[in-house]
Parts: C-alpha cells; structure tokens; sequence
C-alpha cells in the first residue's frame, strides 16, 4: 500500500516559516509583501480559490489587495487594472483568476504585466527563463509537485518520470522542473496512443489532464510515486483526481490524495512566490 503524501501537512509547515520570514521581511522593510488579486464575474470554484488564497495571505503576514471586477468588463478596463497594480509599490505580486468570460482574452492580459510581479509564473519572459535554467517565477501547481516529491524522499535524480499533460499552467512547468532535478522526462497528453505503457515505465509520474480517473491504477508500475493534480467534481457531487486512487494506491509507492494533496501547496507556493517578489523589487531598489 502506497505512503499517502499529505500536501495539507507539508502546506501547514511551509506557511509557518513563510510567516517568519514575511515578519522579517515587514521589520527590516517598513511594509508587508503586498499580493493583488483581480476576480472577474462570480464563478463558484474561482471564488473558493480566492477566498484560499486569501486567508493564506492572513495566515503568512501578506497584504492581499483584492478586486472584484463586473462580469461584463471590458478587455481595455482590465488592462486598466493591471496597469494599476504594475504601478502600485504596494503590491509586489498580481494574480489574475482564471478562467475569464468569454469576452476577455487572458493571453495578453498575462502578458500586460510586468514579468517581476507574475507571481503565477505565466508571462512569456518568465516561461522562457524557466526554460532555460534561469531564476524565475514558477506556476505554483508545477512548485508545489516537486516540493511534495522532495518532502518525500523521493528520488528525483535519474528517476524516469512521465508527466501526463501538456498545459502551460502544469505539464510544461513540471516536466522542466524534473528536467532540472536530473530526471529523465516523458510528457504524454490525450493524443498518446501507448499512453498506459508510458506510464507503466514511470517511476515518478504526474497526473494533470483534467479527467476523472482517466489514468488506471492497474497501468501503475509498482513503487512508483503518483502525483496526482486533478480535482475533478462527479455528478453525484464527490471529487476524484486524474488517477484511479484505490486500485493506484494499492500499486504505488506514494500517491497523493484528491482532496489534501496538491490543491494546498499551490496556494503556498503563490505565497512563497509573494514573499520572493517583493524581495526582488527590493533588492532592486537598493542596487538601482
């Protein structure tokens, strides 16, 4: 039977020391690390995960600055708000909540903002120093895997580790990550057509698709470590992982539960990635 790794346990000790170190952060500087949030219309999930990431933020000693936009905003009213935050020194990082209405288009939004306050580790500029080894903003979700994997023991260096899932939020991020810990990384998506003996190989494996229990817990190889970044919602309102936990678990080496794993350190990344940006912007100040 699998170890469970418990991303609420590991979320809980990484806001205490973020906690610390934004109270020496707030002493030395004057000013806590300030976060501003931008939450368009009134999506359930979206405002659950504000109200998250905000009591985070209460948590840790962060300012959270939050807007609550109409749903009929226009593209050029949003890119009014962004540059607002770009301009505020208060604010050391911008989150904003995604997905949008189908009138805005979140690409350049993304892009409106200044690389040093992407906190979620989206922007263009941020996404290519990541790709090439440089220090930069990393997307949490992708932050929060190989911190859980490491909290673990598991090993990472030479490991052969398949990331099911290509999206610029998680799959891409992740597989880098991996890349930069010494792994050697397959990245599978809905198009592999050997997709259960790719992941039959992996003994580290990533699951971020977006389908219930799409990865089978029979195709996992036995010992391997399973983190699973799916939170989908069934009709009978219950909530499942991309992996097939019980039949997986039985298999795996490590697995992370859906709820509890790695939903609570994504949002202790964004407030590790808050602390660290307003670090940057002042330790920019000071050499400027």
């Amino acid at each position: 039977m699998a170890q469970i790794i418990d991303g609420r346990a590991r979320a809980k000790e990484l806001r205490k020391s973020l906690k610390e170190r934004v109270r020496v952060f707030t002493e030395r500087t004057g000013h806590a690390p300030g976060l501003g949030v931008l939450l368009v219309g009134e999506d359930p999930a979206s405002a659950v995960y504000v109200r998250n990431k905000e009591r985070a933020c209460e948590k840790t000693g962060i300012r959270s600055f939050h807007h609550q936009l109409p749903v009929d905003i226009s593209q050029q009213q949003m890119e009014e708000c962004i540059d607002k935050l770009n301009a505020d020194p208060q604010v050391h990082g911008i989150l904003l909540q995604l997905p949008l209405p189908a009138q805005l288009d979140a690409e350049p939004l993304l892009e409106r903002m200044l690389p040093e306050k992407d906190v979620d580790g989206f922007h263009p500029v941020n996404a290519g120093r990541l790709s090439v080894g440089q220090p930069t903003f990393v997307p949490c979700t992708a932050l929060g895997c190989v911190d859980l994997l490491r909290w673990s023991g598991v090993t990472l260096e030479g490991a052969h580790a398949v990331v099911v899932g290509r999206s610029n939020i998680v799959g891409k991020p992740i597989a880098q990550l991996l890349l930069a810990e010494g792994a050697t990384v397959t990245i599978c998506h809905s198009k592999t057509r050997d997709l259960a003996e790719q992941v039959g190989r992996a003994e580290v494996l990533v699951a971020a698709v977006g389908r219930p229990e799409m990865i089978r817990g029979d195709w996992i190889r036995p010992g391997a470590a399973v983190i699973d970044v799916g939170i989908n919602r069934l009709e009978d309102g219950s909530i499942v992982g991309d992996v097939e936990f019980e039949a997986a678990a039985a298999r795996a080496g490590y697995i992370t539960p859906v709820p509890g794993g790695v939903g609570p350190m994504t949002v202790a990344k964004l407030m590790e990635n808050t602390l660290e940006g307003a670090i940057r912007i002042e330790q920019h100040k000071l050499h400027a």
